[in-house]
């Protein structure tokens, strides 16, 4: 064992020595570097968290799965795989930064054969960046355009319409066929048949042909790109350059900007939410959305919605929340924010299914169609139904910037976040350089403009055909399960073995690490989860989804070609083959015998930093322990 330090750091350290159990207390930083960054106020670390995690998928995922898979009864599912695996995934990455101090890459020093565990974090999160930030540039341009009298997507006779544009409601009211009329504002009618004889058959919603012709003047598939477009790049750059100053001067800025960005989404949220729940016919499209329906639980497909939705709102497996937390001071109570932020995050779901599923049934009435003609997912709901939801109303253009704007706000805050992850990897893999002088700024910079440069392709005719294959597959939640996956386990069974004592390894070891930082040991469920449900869940809906894969389509017309699928299973395949190729790396790099290796593979790499006693030793793989009798079942 290493050496006991002069005096307990901790008044939790100082409990488990009464208790005779093992406590890590903190290391010591590297001599000569600035002291690493911590958060400044109590609330930035749960704000960070809600505007990281809070995000789109709040608005724009999670109330459509609810209402297409049974309503209320989704909540059953989705509350089973948010307490069996959401939840103790997202303490586990969150204390896990907070314990070593580091980002998502170096963290996995506590377990190094699953180094490739940050390295495939570091990749999902690099295409994550990449392309999310389009649906800022998005909501920029229509953010901009709402600044008028008259919505430019409420009316006919601009020049990206067509002779089958529908600009009001009554005009679609005249039509008796409801079929046809539910069609009008179908996200995936984007196509009509040749052989059509019915004039109304043709016809298509303003907003629509102001998304398909004007925004994105989008062209006939992924291999015609077309033209680049100057409004989304200046639209892209802007979003770019705003993402950079939010994050520029590290966390301490960062800690700053997120109490705007994180908050105020939610006064828009409940400005919408007094508006809609007045609207006439607001009560139909709250039935649809919350009217339980049960059989629906029999569909295995309900249930792999659920898990994948979990996995996605609380960004996990993405490095980013291991170095959110890991700016946190040492004895951060983080088992406090971890259930003070699944309350914000799952609250937000239902509450944004509240305020859209009210506007859309005053849609509903309006055109005369059901709410499931009218209800989407994706930047369907955001930039078509919910632009023609808006015209709707009075005051259209004062609604439509207030939501574009929530809009705005939620992206803003989860690209800079996811940016600020990548950015504390690199920096704790490089700190003499990147934490010296002005030279993190500049690598932000470089990052930025380079993810810029790569982000021009979503700025071209085609660049919704490029969009939604990044979105399919280089940040899948098949790519998130994996990693998922691979964190519980390594954590569950394997940290600590190389110097395990008695039964002290595994969940067990990370247990008590967690009760020398916060005081206190986490409910028991939290380890049985790390150890088996989480396993068992991730690696169930992996499994599914592969069976269940079908190829990508866009709009339910067009199916892509298998080089442009090909493509999708590339950058599905650079994060997930890291964690084997870890592993061989790992292996055949490390010195001695086999066993030897392995052994050593499994010895916690702890890193340096200042406790509250000064510095712990000098070697930086050693951790000081409070020695005492171990036994048993003071492991459980």
């Amino acid at each position: 064992m290493s050496s006991a330090m002069d005096g307990p750091a901790t008044k939790a350290s100082k409990a488990d020595e009464a208790e005779g159990n093992r406590v890590a207390a903190p290391p010591p930083e590297d001599d000569g570097l600035p002291e690493r960054e911590t958060w400044i106020g109590k609330l930035d670390f749960i704000l960070a968290l809600v505007g990281f995690s809070v995000g789109l998928g709040n608005v724009w995922r999670f109330p459509y799965l609810c209402y297409k898979n049974g309503g209320g009864a989704f909540l059953i599912p989705y509350f089973i795989f948010l307490l069996g695996a959401g939840i103790p995934t997202f303490f586990l990455e969150i204390a896990l930064g907070q314990f070593m101090s580091l980002g998502g890459l170096k963290a996995w020093n506590l377990c190094p054969l699953f180094a490739g565990i940050g390295m495939a974090s570091m990749v999902i999160v690099s295409f994550l960046n990449m392309y999310y930030v389009m649906v800022m540039g998005w909501a920029l341009h229509y953010f901009f355009a709402s600044f008028t009298s008259e919505l430019p997507w409420a009316t006919c006779g601009n020049w990206w319409n067509t002779d089958r544009c529908i600009a009001s409601d009554e005009e679609i009211k005249r039509d008796d066929n409801s079929t046809m009329n539910s069609t009008l504002l179908n996200v995936t009618m984007t196509t009509v048949a040749p052989n059509a004889t019915n004039e109304n058959a043709t016809r298509i919603a303003a907003s629509l042909e102001y998304w398909n012709n004007r925004v994105l003047q989008i062209s006939g598939g992924l291999d015609e790109p077309g033209s680049m477009q100057w409004e989304l790049i200046l639209c892209l750059l802007l979003a770019w350059v705003i993402v950079y100053f939010c994050i520029f001067k590290g966390v301490k800025s960062t800690g700053r900007v997120v109490y705007f960005t994180a908050l105020f989404p939610y006064v828009v949220l409940f400005i919408l939410l007094i508006r809609g729940v007045t609207l006439q016919g607001a009560e139909i499209g709250l039935e649809f959305y919350l009217k339980p329906n049960i059989t629906r639980l029999g569909d295995p497909q309900v249930w792999m919605d659920a898990g994948t939705q979990v996995f996605f709102s609380y960004s996990i497996g993405l490095g980013s929340l291991i170095a959110l937390g890991s700016y946190n001071k040492f004895n951060n109570n983080c088992h406090r924010d971890a259930v003070v932020f699944a309350c914000v995050n799952s609250g937000t779901s239902i509450l944004s299914g509240i305020v859209i599923f009210s506007f859309l049934g005053n849609m509903a009435l309006q055109q005369g169609v059901s709410v499931a003609d009218v209800a989407e997912s994706g930047p369907g709901l955001v930039f078509i139904v919910y632009p023609k939801a808006v015209t709707l109303m009075p005051l259209s253009p004062l609604w439509a910037i207030l939501f574009f704007f929530m809009v705005l706000l939620l992206g803003l805050d989860s690209e800079f976040c996811g940016v600020e992850g990548f950015v504390t990897s690199c920096q704790d893999m490089y700190p003499h350089i990147l934490r010296r002088g002005h030279n993190r700024e500049i690598f932000i910079a470089v990052v930025c403009f380079v993810k810029f440069l790569i982000g021009l392709a979503f700025c071209t005719q085609g660049g919704m055909y490029v969009f939604q294959l990044f979105d399919n597959y280089s940040a899948s939640g098949m790519t998130l399960l994996w990693v998922t996956f691979f964190q519980a386990i390594c954590i569950g069974w394997f940290y600590g073995l190389g110097d395990r004592v008695g039964w002290n390894f595994g969940g067990t070891k990370f247990y008590w690490d967690i009760k020398s930082m916060i005081g206190f040991r986490p409910v028991l469920w939290i380890k049985i989860c790390w150890m088996v449900v989480t396993p068992i869940m991730t690696m169930g809906i992996f499994i599914f989804s592969l069976v269940k894969y079908q190829r990508p389509t866009y709009n339910n017309t067009y199916v892509y070609p298998p080089w442009g699928e090909a493509i999708g299973w590339l950058m599905a395949l650079a994060s997930m083959l890291m964690i084997p190729a870890g592993f061989v790396y790992k292996i055949l790099t490390t010195k001695g015998t086999f066993s030897e290796r392995i052994h050593t593979l499994l010895t916690p790499i702890y890193t340096k930093r200042k406790g509250d006693n000064g510095d712990v030793g000098e070697d930086a793989n050693a951790i000081a322990m409070v020695d005492g009798p171990k036994t048993d079942h003071n492991m459980l």
